[in-house]
């Protein structure tokens, strides 16, 4: 059963677990400081980062559970990535299982909208954003195409980053970077939602 969900449990749902992983991995050394405990020293701040991060993903599924009475599947996809590979990055002491973690959702994203829209045709990103955007199918058949170009790219980028660059370079990309490069994709597919707009009485003809 379904209960009323605060406006800001949805965000904080969405969000939180990867600002939490922010915040303890630059956080980390100072605490350790503070409080030197022996199993605190040995664990290097990527990895309890690592695991904040997978303790507050189980959290934010719970939320959803309570709330909601179920957990959508594109981020119960992800929750499940994330322990799977934060799992693997905790438990063998290796950084690298974590970093690639971004590499195989969006491949998977890739594969499903392009392989949604070439093999089986249909958009499938028309019935995750149909309630914000009214457009024709052949505005939806576009932006679907768009968004698997766009995980594609951003599965490379990701991989370029990991490998070359420093933890630090990578964090700051993880949390800030690819958050920051999807807002200008969607602005720079407004001109497509724009010319394709459904005016609201075509929507209602066609529910009808």
């Amino acid at each position: 059963m379904s209960r009323q969900k605060p406006s800001w449990m949805g965000p904080a749902i969405e969000y939180g677990p990867i600002g939490v992983f922010f915040v303890i991995y630059y956080g980390y050394d100072s605490f350790v400081e503070a409080y030197p405990v022996e199993l605190l020293l040995e664990t290097k701040s990527f990895i309890a980062a690592t695991a904040a991060l997978m303790v507050a993903t189980i959290i934010g599924i719970g939320f959803s559970l309570h709330y909601d009475g179920k957990v959508p599947k594109v981020p119960l996809f992800t929750a499940l990535v994330v322990m799977i590979f934060g799992g693997l990055t905790v438990y063998f002491d290796d950084e690298s299982f974590y970093k690639m973690k971004p590499t195989i959702v969006q491949a998977v994203f890739a594969i499903i909208l392009l392989g949604g829209l070439f093999i089986f045709k249909r958009p499938l990103i028309k019935p995750l954003m149909q309630k914000s955007w009214n457009m024709t199918d052949e505005g939806w058949n576009i932006l679907t195409f768009r968004f698997g170009l766009y995980f594609i790219a951003m599965a490379v980028l990701n991989e370029i980053v990991w490998r070359t660059q420093s933890n630090d370079f990578w964090v700051n990309f993880k949390v800030l970077g690819s958050m920051g490069l999807m807002v200008l994709f969607i602005f720079s597919q407004y001109p497509i939602i724009q010319k394709y707009h459904l005016p609201e009485e075509d929507t209602d003809q066609i529910k009808s």
